[in-house]
């Protein structure tokens, strides 16, 4: 029998934690969960994925309201968490156009920040029972 959406239990300010954790420092939630191998799978991956976009001159797009694809761009961007800031910290991330690497770059960073939102909902999922 599935348990209907009143027999769950509600999120606790411990799995809000793990999940600010687990945003912050990639494969942090599950590592909390002791699922030791997907977090350390997750803590190496992610930010090495991060690092190629940067090393392949790719962008870490600014918050421009103006400009809608380019602020979703920064929302994914900043999806892998400390990472982010640590490389916006350093002046990393200008990207250059006219790098034949540039538009693989982006989409390296982006989709690190994307996959990183995705394990942070699987740690929320896994806190919560769900899996």
């Amino acid at each position: 029998m599935r348990a209907t959406t009143a027999d769950r239990a509600q999120p606790s300010s411990t799995t809000y934690l793990m999940c600010a954790a687990a945003w912050a420092i990639p494969g942090a939630g599950h590592w909390w969960l002791g699922r030791r191998q997907k977090g350390l799978v997750f803590v190496i991956a992610l930010p090495l994925m991060f690092a190629i976009g940067l090393w392949l001159e790719g962008r870490l797009f600014p918050f421009e309201i103006a400009q809608p694809l380019v602020a979703l761009a920064a929302f994914a961007d900043i999806g892998i968490g400390l990472p982010y800031l640590i490389a916006k910290g350093m002046g990393a991330g200008a990207g250059r156009v006219i790098a034949a690497t540039y538009e693989y770059g982006n989409a390296f960073l982006i989709v690190a920040g994307l996959l990183n939102m995705l394990v942070v909902l699987d740690a929320f999922d896994i806190a919560q029972g769900r899996k």
